[in-house]
């Protein structure tokens, strides 16, 4: 029976994901930031009659992942699996986030993906064989508006894993990106930065209002936490997996359009447009 170690749990992709794995016969350790918020992922694992372990992980902290890590390795003696889900919005363009706002958004979206690649990859290496499934966004392959900094990060980590993948693949390591759009959880409520919207001395409030009114009718036609659970787990038995997988034909269609756009024209005329047009 293959091991899994899935962080950001406690809700939405993390949590589906947690669950259908441990549902398809992974023994699964399901992380949360802290064990107040596993209720929800203890009974979404109950309603589908099986079992996971949880445990408290802070990405942000490097002795939280080791320990997590090992953790694992001293229950079960292998990790095959590592979904790396845990991760953080924020909204703003640059002259709104100051450094210390733009390093917390690294430090969970990109040096946390780091962290983890880092502790679990050694075992996997030495062994000859694993998975590591990120993740990312859209947003990490085409720009979205008012999101400096989230972008900033999943562009880093779609292109830390891209670089990986050929190193580790070697060892017998396959390195996977799973790649949704908008996704119906509450990442969206929790995004930082939301707050400071309305504010009447922010240059940017009318087109942030407009985009975020334009944003709003996309995540009413949003995937469920679900589909993206099913892809990953798609991905993780294919026989011989790809570096990225979109979660739905409307991603692709986006990504595709970007990498066929080679001056970005028409990627910054949609986002113009969801500025400007409601």
């Amino acid at each position: 029976m293959q091991t899994a170690l899935v962080t950001g749990a406690s809700t939405g992709i993390g949590l589906a994901t947690a669950v259908t794995l441990a549902k398809s016969d992974y023994t699964v350790t399901a992380t949360v930031r802290s064990l107040d918020s596993a209720d929800g992922l203890r009974r979404a694992a109950d309603a589908a009659g099986v079992e996971l372990a949880i445990t408290v992980l802070d990405v942000t902290d490097q002795d939280s992942v080791d320990s997590a890590v090992e953790g694992v390795l001293a229950q079960h003696g292998q990790l095959d699996v590592l979904v790396n889900n845990a991760g953080r919005g924020r909204v703003g363009t640059t002259e709104r986030i100051d450094v210390d706002q733009l390093q917390a958004t690294l430090d969970v979206n990109l040096i946390g993906v780091w962290r983890m690649t880092r502790a679990a990859l050694p075992h996997m290496r030495t062994r000859g064989t694993g998975r590591i499934v990120t993740v990312t966004s859209i947003g990490g392959v085409v720009a979205q508006p008012f999101n400096d900094a989230y972008c900033a990060a999943k562009f880093a980590v779609e292109g830390m894993m891209e670089s990986l993948a050929p190193v580790a693949a070697e060892f017998g390591v396959d390195v996977i990106l799973i790649e949704p759009g908008a996704v119906a959880t509450n990442f969206v409520q929790n995004v930082d930065g939301l707050s400071t919207v309305g504010d009447p001395d922010d240059p940017y409030l009318p087109l942030l209002q407009t985009y975020l009114t334009n944003m709003a009718a996309v995540f009413d036609q949003a995937q469920s936490p679900q589909d993206v659970a099913d892809v990953v787990l798609a991905a993780l038995t294919d026989v011989s997996p790809k570096l990225r997988y979109q979660t739905s034909d409307s991603v692709t269609e986006r990504a595709a359009t970007k990498l066929a756009d080679t001056t970005g024209s028409e990627a910054l005329e949609v986002s113009r447009k969801r500025l400007t047009q409601s």
